[in-house]
């Protein structure tokens, strides 16, 4: 069987908006206490321009 969950002001539908806004709230509460990470498209972004970068140069030496 599954639990269900009380019922309660917590328990209602929120939209899509201010579910957003909880993740950005909740987001800027960790970057505050230090757990920073980060994004991982960011870490692939500087991986594609140091390959790019590297075959530039072997290509163009």
């Amino acid at each position: 069987m599954m639990p269900t969950e009380p019922a309660g002001p917590s328990s209602e539908k929120q939209s899509w908006a201010e579910r957003r806004r909880q993740k950005i709230r909740e987001e800027i509460e960790r970057n505050r206490r230090g757990e920073y990470t980060v994004p991982t498209w960011v870490l692939a972004l500087a991986l594609a321009l140091i390959v790019t970068a590297w075959v530039a140069v072997v290509v163009f030496a």
